[in-house]
């Protein structure tokens, strides 16, 4: 997977695999009994979380979430999405809402003080330094995701093993 040129922060792939969405399932669930500690599973009916142990987890480490989609002649789509933790996730996303809010705010304050005509320098500044926030919160987003990639391709290998076998 070569989306280094992507402007995109979550990864996605899709795999049609020609068995049923139960021998898929049950091969996922065998490796969770019978595998070794490389990846951390989790199944919940057509979904499946996978982890990096607790062992080689940082605060960047992805996880993969695979949805099984049941398709006709006994086949199976995948689908893939490759992320951050989801607490990292949310927390960026709050702080993006917060950016987003502080800089509407301003927006409005900057638009009354031109309507009134008052001075508005100060208002188009926090303006200016929440766009830099924003654009400072993307790069280290993907700095984030680029420190991963090792780990995703861990993961991704992890996820064909488990369906070859």
């Amino acid at each position: 997977m070569d989306d280094k040129n992507d402007i995109r922060l979550r990864l996605r792939f899709y795999k049609d695999v020609e068995e049923n969405i139960d021998t898929v399932r049950e091969k996922f669930e065998n490796y969770t009994i019978n595998g070794t500690s490389d990846c951390l599973l989790k199944i919940k009916h057509n979904h499946i979380w996978m982890d990096m142990p607790e062992s080689k987890k940082e605060f960047w480490s992805p996880h993969l979430h695979l949805e099984l989609d049941s398709k006709e002649n006994n086949e199976t789509h995948i689908s893939g999405l490759f992320g951050p933790e989801p607490n990292l996730w949310t927390f960026f996303i709050f702080l993006h809402f917060m950016i987003a809010g502080i800089f509407i705010i301003f927006s409005a304050f900057a638009y009354s003080n031109y309507v009134l005509a008052l001075p508005n320098s100060t208002d188009l500044i926090v303006m200016l330094l929440m766009v830099i926030v924003w654009l400072l919160l993307y790069f280290i987003a993907r700095q984030i995701r680029f420190k991963g990639y090792g780990q995703m391709n861990e993961l991704e290998s992890k996820f064909i093993e488990i369906l070859e076998s």
